[in-house]
């Protein structure tokens, strides 16, 4: 019952269908404005922070750590850190768990945008399905894994930027890169425009 109530305040903040128009009438802040705002309230992380019912944003170690998943009832994991020399896919074989790797760099000049709706329909697909859980995690879960969670809850949850990081903030300090941000302002001006039409 606590665990439902934590989530209540920030699903309460997803715009609902007839308040849309609003939503979609706030002002877009400046990256300088956005990262202001990333820089205020919780700034501590542990290994894995559940941000949204079933969505856990974490990191390296937590991914590693089978028993850890296992408590957890990780039911899926989307890897914005992936790399050939570290383990993918197979590290996972016998777990049951489902795995999406992608091989994100934390720069500024890297392109995350391509990922954002496949990224999403995987965040999804796994809540979707009874029981799943999801962990997205890079290498410390608060700039590569942060991007693309936020991406999802404006994809999916039809949620500003702002919005979507004051609910990921209400429950883990993230801070995606400055290219990060400047891309996720092109996708709430996207998703606005795709929304008023």
């Amino acid at each position: 019952m606590a665990f439902m109530s934590r989530f209540s305040r920030s699903s309460s903040r997803s715009p609902s269908r007839g308040s849309q128009e609003d939503a979609s009438n706030h002002p877009i802040l400046s990256v300088f404005e956005l990262e202001r705002l990333l820089y205020t309230g919780k700034t501590a992380c542990n290994h894995a922070d559940e941000v949204w019912p079933g969505l856990y944003l974490g990191d390296q170690d937590i991914a590693a750590n089978r028993r850890e998943l296992a408590r957890l009832r990780i039911t899926h994991i989307l890897n914005a850190s992936h790399s050939k020399w570290r383990g993918g896919a197979e590290y996972y074989e016998g777990t049951g768990i489902r795995y999406l790797g992608i091989e994100a760099h934390d720069s500024p000049s890297f392109d995350m945008s391509p990922y954002f709706h496949p990224s999403a329909d995987f965040i999804h697909q796994a809540l979707s399905e009874g029981g799943g859980r999801i962990l997205v995690h890079c290498a410390v879960g608060v700039s590569r894994s942060a991007t693309l969670v936020l991406a999802y809850l404006m994809i999916r949850h039809r949620m500003t930027l702002v919005e979507a990081i004051k609910t990921v903030k209400d429950h883990r300090g993230i801070i995606p890169n400055r290219g990060f941000l400047h891309q996720l302002v092109s996708l709430d001006n996207s998703l606005r425009l795709k929304r008023r039409a």
